[in-house]
């Protein structure tokens, strides 16, 4: 995504201007961040990828994201999103190789128990690399967790004429004041420490800090619980039960110079509306811990996966399934929410094969399947129901953000309905789908259509910047037509589906706050639900987090923005924020 030009000397700069610079992402390898920005990453380099591909060397990594050593086979587990290789990961090993007569699907059943449960740990609630409304409703009564990271998936499948009226309602007044904002955590060192996650419920705003898991007040700020935590977070679900409660991923103990990584091993299940972490479990592969790359929730079934293998718990902390050694593919993660969806991986890394399966949460029996072409190494979950996967075809996206195309594939029978063609010179999405199945942002899927924001342009003013949000059928592939422009100086972002509406985000031009838009399913009709207020100081924290780096949620007429990275801050320069909440009357 390219920046506009600067404007002439007597105006702000573009974009806010004031105070600290917008965020960008640590210095490291990570999968996902668009070319031509500056001082961003490219995405990591298979071992086998030709020379001259561009991807930068190997170099110390953030707390909370282990450094992944190489693994035995070349290509297998690659890093993901603000993970590097290095040190962190014990070497895991699988045959690769096809065997005949193996079935896909086999591999999740407690053939051989791999797994040993560890001791429940101290006390926790803690959130991860995505953030949900935990408790949005549909008209239907049934639970909405479509809020994502800067967009998420979700919607209704089959409301095709977006008539479905949304929770969200404009209030009389847009206007939003400052709710409140969370100081930035004290980083003792030169290092990154993640502190990505963010959940909001009825009564609290839950947010990450270093290695602790904070609720706050939804419309003061105050404290109402905190719980800390061995290591630092490393991953979380995008999901939540019915009852609230959710998984994630961290660490057993805090990094060290001596050892930056003690690996992503610890599992637990968190109840948001208590705030107190039930139980945390590992998993063995031999007599070494494995460290999974993702997490997930559907149903009551809590899904984790890796190049090891995924497993699989009852929200109780039942073991219903865990890697076979004898195994010749791997589920290398899932997607959740309403269906559950496994990325499979079978083949060696030059001969590769991703199968994508719709399985029952509860057994891990396989209802349908679609193979992918062989070699494309890497596919993201965007939505389970309907079930959309997105993968970068031949590295052709060409600006690091995962995504080429958009593959339609039905739940029920695994045929695909049709493939998006989707340049990354023309649409602004990302996913993250190297090890992280499930992180795709400024996206969002319902009414069985696709939500796509085109890539910024000229606007109509001078040096000012804009862009749209467009619309795919998910049974054509094509455009329907509809288009939400963001407004000279604007750029819009899809945060996530309300029944058949979309929540978008509009990021604002040097004088003005930003807004949150709802935008009719049918009409497209835009309906203004929040915007913040424009003087300096605030404008100065909304523009220091992004959409594509930060953690956005919208409930109820408030919008929560929050830090995914926690870093030491130079002499001198101004105060820096983790989260900030703004409201309406």
């Amino acid at each position: 995504m390219t920046q506009p030009p600067p404007p002439p000397p007597q105006q702000p700069p573009q974009g806010g201007g004031f105070g600290p610079p917008p965020e960008q992402p640590p210095q490291q390898p990570g999968y996902g961040y668009p070319q031509g920005a500056p001082q961003q990453p490219q995405p990591p380099q298979p071992p086998q990828a030709p020379p001259g591909y561009g991807y930068p060397g190997q170099q110390p990594g953030p707390y909370g994201q282990p450094q992944q050593a190489p693994y035995g086979q070349p290509g297998y587990g690659q890093p993901g999103y603000g993970q590097q290789p290095g040190y962190g990961y014990p070497q895991q090993t699988m045959p690769l190789q096809p065997q005949a007569g193996q079935p896909g699907g086999g591999g999740r059943f407690n053939a051989q128990l791999a797994i040993i449960v560890g001791a429940v740990v101290a006390i926790a609630l803690i959130i991860g690399g995505g953030v949900w409304y935990a408790n949005s409703g549909t008209d239907d009564g049934k639970k909405d967790d479509t809020a994502g990271a800067g967009g998420g998936t979700g919607g209704s499948g089959d409301n095709k004429g977006g008539t479905t009226s949304g929770k969200e309602k404009a209030p009389a007044d847009p206007s939003a004041r400052v709710l409140f904002q969370v100081p930035a955590p004290e980083v003792k060192n030169d290092s990154t420490v993640v502190v990505s996650g963010s959940w909001l419920t009825d009564k609290a705003y839950v947010k990450s800090g270093i290695a602790e898991i904070v609720g706050y007040d939804r419309d003061k700020g105050g404290e109402l619980w905190k719980i800390p935590l061995d290591g630092p977070v490393c991953q979380a679900s995008r999901h939540v039960t019915d009852d609230n409660k959710t998984a994630i991923l961290y660490q057993p103990a805090m990094p060290t110079k001596a050892d930056p990584s003690h690996g992503c091993s610890q599992i637990a299940v968190i109840d948001l509306d208590a705030g107190k972490e039930l139980w945390t479990k590992t998993v063995k592969t031999g007599d070494q811990l494995i460290n999974f790359d993702n997490v997930t929730i559907s149903g009551k079934t809590v899904a984790v996966g890796s190049t090891s293998g995924g497993a699989a718990f009852d929200v109780s902390g039942k073991v219903l399934w865990s890697p076979k050694p004898t195994d010749s593919c791997y589920d290398a993660g899932y997607g959740g929410g309403e269906k559950l969806v496994a990325v499979r991986k079978c083949g060696t890394y030059d001969q590769r094969q991703l199968h994508i399966q719709t399985i029952d949460p509860k057994s891990g029996k396989v209802i349908s399947e679609y193979k992918m072409a062989e070699g494309i190494e890497y596919a993201s979950i965007v939505s389970t129901n309907p079930l959309v996967v997105a993968a970068d075809v031949g590295d052709s996206a060409g600006d690091g953000s995962g995504i080429s195309d958009f593959f339609s594939i039905d739940n029920k029978t695994g045929k695909l309905r049709t493939r998006i063609s989707a340049p990354g010179e023309q649409f602004a999405a990302r996913c993250e789908g190297i090890t992280r199945i499930e992180y795709c942002n400024l996206l969002a899927v319902g009414n069985d259509r696709l939500y796509l924001p085109t890539e910024e342009h000229d606007g109509t003013g001078e040096y000012s910047r804009t862009n749209e949000i467009v619309a795919f059928d998910l049974a054509t592939g094509k455009q329907t037509g509809q288009r939400a422009d963001a407004g000279d100086g604007y750029t819009i972002s899809p945060l996530r589906m309300d029944g058949g509406n979309l929540i978008a985000y509009k990021r604002p031009p040097y004088d003005k706050g930003g807004q949150v838009v709802s935008i009719d399913g049918g009409s497209f009709k835009e309906t203004k639900l929040l915007e913040n207020p424009a003087s300096e100081q605030v404008r100065d924290v909304e523009t220091s987090m992004s959409p594509e780096y930060s953690e956005f949620l919208y409930g109820d007429g408030q919008l929560y923005m929050s830090k995914v990275y926690a870093s030491k801050r130079s002499a001198g320069s101004d105060k820096e924020y983790l989260a900030v909440g703004f409201g309406t009357s």
